[in-house]
């Protein structure tokens, strides 16, 4: 035997998270000069980062020699007066995933389990097979959150159930009618993770203050990032919300110094950079009527979006959906293949600037074309 062998199998069955291809990736692979390609995979702000944020960033820089706050005592108290919550009740992660990570080391342990939907955020999973719990994916209602039939699936060991609302990779969004309904009715010994990391991008109308349901339902966690809309995804700052006693142990198990100075920095100033979310709010409704627009043109059936992407289906069997990929790769347009979210017959592309939306359709008309 050798070390491995005593690695517990459900890690052994583990199947690492993908992420989108990185630029360079695709420069090594195809030989393509790096300026013409752009990147749609990985649902980031094309806009770039807040620019009062990457300032604050840069004025970190001279301190990196020191540990940063473990404690994250300033973001917290931003996000605090933003919410209008106690301190004792937010919780800073490493990213949003950070964040769903602490709340399944928090409450799950082999023979519990928990809950998700069909083509939900593939983090869930991998959350729940690391622990070696066991995870229930509710079958989808097209293709998004099917609730009363999640909360038909809880039973006495259902410990958490992940919801997101706008859900990634399809967009759907789950009402607040409804998710009030499932929080009405589900027992106050499960714990519910609305996972919320594309809210800035909700139009006024889907928009609903889900903080206040904090007071009501002390088995509710919410998860936000500064990932997207605020444009910080390479220094990685997530918060949870929640009840200070939940709060409490998610921070009991959080590693110490989980977020860098310099991402604590940039969170704090990008919180107060409401002219920037703004501007990335605005070119992202743009943004996606024109790719909704192209799509259409092309006889290409789409899930309609609530978050920053767009998931399309390409006719045909699966072969017709590798070789549309193949081709914009070629073309030096990446978008992300959902294969592993059961949807092998659909890509996912992330709305960009308006020239990069049009290579984009561009390249697809292209490849279509190629299929004949």
């Amino acid at each position: 035997m050798n070390l491995c062998d005593f690695v517990p199998e459900y890690i052994r069955a583990i199947q690492p998270y993908q992420p989108g291809k990185p630029i360079s990736e695709l420069v090594r692979e195809l030989g393509l000069e790096e300026s013409t390609v752009i990147k749609l995979a990985s649902n980031e702000n094309p806009l770039g980062t807040s620019p009062l944020a990457l300032a604050a960033m840069i004025k970190t820089l001279n301190a990196v020699a020191r540990y940063p706050d473990g404690s994250g005592f300033e973001l917290k108290a931003a996000l605090s007066d933003r919410y209008a919550i106690g301190t004792d009740q937010i919780i800073l992660g490493n990213g949003s995933n950070d964040v769903l990570d602490l709340a399944a080391r928090m409450l799950l342990k082999p023979g519990a389990t928990a809950i998700y939907s069909q083509h939900a955020f593939a983090i869930y999973s991998l959350l729940v097979q690391t622990i070696g719990a066991k995870g229930v994916s509710v079958p989808a209602r097209d293709y998004g959150h099917d609730l009363p039939a999640m909360l038909d699936a809880i039973t006495p060991e259902t410990r958490i159930v992940f919801i997101a609302s706008p859900n990634n990779p399809t967009g759907t969004l789950s009402s607040a009618e409804d998710l009030l309904r499932f929080l009405e009715r589900v027992s106050q010994d499960v714990l519910v993770v609305l996972d919320e990391a594309y809210n800035e991008y909700l139009p006024e109308a889907n928009r609903t203050n889900s903080v206040s349901w904090l007071k009501q339902f002390p088995n509710l966690i919410i998860t936000r990032t500064f990932s997207k809309a605020y444009g910080l995804a390479g220094v990685r700052v997530g918060y949870g919300l929640a009840h200070p006693d939940v709060a409490d142990l998610m921070n009991r198990v959080r590693q110490p110094f989980n977020v860098n100075s310099i991402g604590l920095a940039g969170a704090l100033a990008a919180l107060q950079d409401d002219a920037f979310v703004e501007r990335a709010y605005t070119l992202n409704r743009a943004g996606m009527l024109q790719l909704a627009d192209g799509l259409r043109k092309l006889g290409m059936e789409y899930i309609p979006s609530y978050g920053n992407f767009i998931s399309f289906r390409v006719a045909g069997d699966e072969t017709n959906t590798r070789k549309v990929n193949q081709s914009l790769l070629r073309q030096g347009v990446i978008v992300r293949p959902l294969g592993a979210y059961e949807m092998p017959h659909h890509l996912r592309v992330t709305i960009g600037l308006e020239s990069e939306n049009q290579k984009f359709l561009k390249s697809l008309e292209h490849a279509m074309g190629e299929l004949v």
